[in-house]
């Protein structure tokens, strides 16, 4: 066991002018404040006036919506990374995939293994197009206080896809036309292989 250190004359001067600046910490939660709490300058505080309110009057319109849009609606915002004619043809359901995989009553962890696997395997034959069902998602008959987002597997897949190794292979995620299951499926274009 090493000896403790003491502190020379230089050290102990240096340390009894920090300590005389310092203010000691309140160890005893309940006791008051040593000093007054200053009263709140800020305007939005929780003492300012509330403005004036009437039940049944339209929210601020100035507010910026701050709910996250659907799913669809941000791979439909998606910047378009393969040639803007095949994907026109796409978006229509003018091209008929080359593959598809249909992950209906799966797990979650069920159906990311079975969508990685799948995939990897028609990016390594040469497929481009997979058609991939997720399903729109049952109504659940208690859904509870805090609302929750229909279809789990509809909004996994496409996070799914912007990981490793599936965001090496995939050119563009867009949801299928009606005629290939809509909002209950995505079509996936896939790399040119190597």
């Amino acid at each position: 066991m090493k000896k403790p250190r003491h502190l020379s004359k230089d050290e102990r001067a240096l340390w009894n002018k920090v300590a005389e600046t310092a203010t000691p910490i309140q160890t005893d939660p309940f006791a008051a404040p040593q000093t007054p709490a200053k009263k709140p300058t800020n305007p939005k505080s929780p003492m300012a006036p509330l403005p004036s309110f009437s039940v049944g009057s339209k929210s601020n319109p100035s507010r910026p919506n701050d709910t996250l849009p659907g799913i669809a609606d941000r791979l439909r915002a998606a910047p378009v990374n393969m040639d803007s004619k095949s994907f026109g043809r796409m978006k229509r359901g003018k091209l008929s995939p080359d593959a598809r995989i249909d992950l209906h009553g799966m797990t979650v962890a069920q159906a990311h293994r079975e969508l990685t696997e799948y995939l990897l395997d028609s990016h390594a034959v040469g497929k481009r197009l997979v058609l991939v069902i997720t399903g729109k998602g049952k109504i659940k008959d208690d859904v509870g206080p805090i609302p929750a987002r229909l279809g789990v597997l509809r909004h996994q897949v496409p996070q799914w896809l912007a990981l490793a190794p599936l965001r090496t292979i995939v050119l563009q995620v867009t949801p299928a036309h009606i005629r290939h299951g809509g909002d209950g499926a995505y079509y996936v274009y896939l790399r040119r292989g190597r």
